[in-house]
């Protein structure tokens, strides 16, 4: 691969771009969730999910046949997280399951080095991301409209789930709590206008509150109040903002307090709440499990991000289990330089919705696993990365030739001199 500065067309993406990520958002939907209307085999949905991946980076080398990329420690962490994952599942002691998550693990990588090279601070990523998740939002919503009793099933204590496309009320909390983060961000920063961003937020919102889903909900408000906050003193919207939503808080919690309570319960007793709806047992039952020394180091394989058979809905446990010790250090090095680097960069739009995503997939990383192999939370923090790259100086402009004055050809030698 080749790096170095960028020509004019290497800092305009091809449309094709687009496409390449929205292929990235299909892969990391999963294949596992509720009932859908009609019913799809899971074997067809992971034949979909993965060909999304072959796509996604065949197209993403068609259009960087000379394989320039923008130097990126986000990326070359992800790409050392490879090693621990390939060592723990070579023993084949999670199955060959294990070294297809690696294979696919690594052409996730690849594709993504490969759009590195149109990575430049500025917010097209962004943009690519609000577009690709709220299309898959919309197949929610016509979910819901065409089969009610299937979107609101039962089994999930009434909350949304995707009847088209088998999706969980976790991930549509989690989609739907990063457009509106990111489309209210673009708001302030006056990249797109109030109308345009409503009709985006305003359906997201209601999808949100029909998950009912605790984690989305607190990392929008948290990763909004702190992006928000690193543009307090450099932009008017955004204090205005700020301060209207602090009003709006508090007297949300003093008029519909009851309201609220009730809708983050759940239905749940306290003492079902305070053990994080049973997770507190998986995850002592992990730690106590016993292990050698090269499972500490390295973990059992990438797997299904379950234990015993339950989920372990940790992403810190989770890459412990399958990539060890060593994995955790690199999911820690990722965050920590992320954060870093944002926390260094000066006010700007791009830096408060890096600080979001950050800050979003950090508080979900505590019930949700997802920072260890290809998942939307890599894709989150992906435009993370993107945003914090410094832009590129443009060359400078070519000094023109002074004209050479023209000598007639009769002209006496001296003036040719």
């Amino acid at each position: 691969m080749r790096t170095g500065p960028l020509s004019d067309t290497d800092r305009t993406p091809p449309k094709t771009v687009g496409a390449v990520w929205g292929l990235l958002v299909l892969n990391t939907l999963g294949s596992t969730g509720a009932k859908t209307i009609v019913p799809l085999p899971r074997s067809l949905i992971q034949m979909v999910t993965m060909g999304a991946l072959v796509a996604a980076f065949t197209l993403a080398l068609a259009v960087n046949l000379r394989l320039r990329v923008r130097p990126s420690a986000y990326v070359f962490l992800l790409t050392l997280l490879l090693v621990p994952s390939v060592i723990s599942s070579a023993d084949l002691g999670s199955g060959f399951g294990a070294l297809f998550r690696c294979a696919r693990l690594a052409l996730f990588v690849g594709t993504l080095w490969l759009l590195s090279r149109w990575w430049d601070g500025g917010v097209t990523f962004v943009r690519h991301h609000i577009r690709m998740y709220f299309a898959v939002l919309g197949s929610v919503a016509v979910g819901l409209a065409v089969s009610p009793g299937a979107a609101l099933p039962d089994l999930y204590g009434g909350r949304l789930v995707g009847a088209l496309w088998p999706l969980t009320p976790p991930q549509i909390g989690q989609y739907a709590a990063v457009v509106i983060g990111l489309t209210v961000l673009l708001v302030l920063g006056r990249r797109t206008d109030k109308g345009s961003a409503a009709v985006v937020i305003v359906p997201s919102l209601v999808l949100l509150a029909l998950t009912h889903t605790r984690t989305a909900t607190l990392g929008l408000l948290i990763g909004l109040a702190a992006a928000i906050g690193s543009l307090v003193l450099t932009s008017a919207a955004a204090r205005r903002f700020f301060a209207w939503a602090v009003l709006g808080a508090v007297v949300a919690g003093v008029g519909f307090a009851s309201a609220l309570r009730a809708w983050f319960l759940r239905g749940q007793s306290q003492e079902h709440f305070t053990s994080l709806t049973g997770r507190e047992k998986v995850w002592d039952a992990l730690l106590a499990a016993p292990r050698t020394t090269s499972e500490q180091l390295f973990g059992m394989g990438l797997g299904d991000k379950s234990f015993g058979g339950l989920p372990i809905d940790n992403s810190w446990l989770a890459v412990y289990h399958e990539q060890g010790l060593t994995g955790a250090a690199v999911v820690a090095a990722i965050m920590v330089v992320l954060a870093g680097v944002a926390l260094l960069r000066p006010p700007s739009l791009s830096r408060a919705c890096a600080i979001f995503l950050i800050g979003y997939c950090a508080i979900a990383s505590y019930t949700e696993a997802g920072l260890g192999d290809a998942s939307p939370y890599l894709l989150h923090l992906a435009v993370a990365a993107s945003l914090l790259v410094a832009p590129a100086a443009a060359p400078p402009p070519a000094t023109p030739e002074a004209p050479r004055r023209r000598v007639p050809r009769w002209a006496p030698r001296s003036e040719m001199t």
